[in-house]
C-alpha cells in the first residue's frame, strides 16, 4: 500500500500522457483525490477484487457518523478505568464520581441514539468502552496492469 500525499503520487505516476512513468498511469493519477491510496500486488485482477469484496474490519465511529444503535450505560461502578481517568470521563459528559477509589456512574447515561449524529465526545466514549459501531472497507476504484492496461471498476 501507498498512502501519502496525493500530489507527490500524481507527479510520480505522471499527470498527463507526456509525463507518465508508464503507459496509462496518468489515468490512475487523476483518481488520486481525497482519502485514497495505491495498492501494488502480484495477484491477478479477479483475486484482488474478490479479496477486497470480502474484506471488512470493525472500527470505532467518528464524529459526524450516524449511530447504528442505542447505547446506554447503567448506573454503577466502572471498574475498567483507574481512578485517575475519572476527571477525563466527567469532562466527556459522563456523570461520574469516585466512590472508595472506584470510578462510578452516578446515574444511567445515554451515550447515543440510533439515527443521530455522533459528537466528538460520544465517539471518544464509545472507543473508551470498546464499542465499535462502524465497518472499515476498501473500495477499489480502478486497475492498471503492466502493459498500460487501465480499467475503471
Amino acid at each position: 500500500f501507498f498512502l501519502g500525499k496525493n500530489n507527490v503520487a500524481q507527479i510520480a505516476l505522471g499527470r498527463n500522457v507526456q509525463d507518465e512513468y508508464k503507459d496509462g498511469l496518468h489515468h490512475i493519477a487523476k483518481k488520486l483525490k481525497g482519502n485514497v491510496g495505491l495498492l501494488f500486488t502480484n495477484c491477478n485482477k479477479d483475486d484482488a477484487i474478490q479479496w477486497f469484496s470480502k474484506f471488512a474490519e470493525e472500527d470505532y465511529a467518528r464524529a459526524g457518523f450516524e449511530a447504528t444503535l442505542d447505547v446506554e450505560l447503567p448506573e454503577g461502578p466502572i471498574e475498567q478505568f483507574p481512578h485517575s481517568m475519572e476527571p477525563y470521563l466527567r469532562q466527556l459528559g459522563l456523570p461520574t464520581c469516585l466512590r472508595k477509589g472506584i470510578v462510578t456512574l452516578s446515574t444511567d447515561y445515554s451515550v447515543c441514539k440510533a439515527g443521530e449524529k455522533i459528537t466528538p465526545e460520544q465517539a471518544k466514549i464509545l472507543k473508551l468502552f470498546n464499542m465499535p459501531m462502524a465497518t472499515f472497507k476498501v473500495k477499489l476504484l480502478s486497475i492498471w496492469s503492466a502493459g498500460g492496461v487501465y480499467e475503471d471498476l
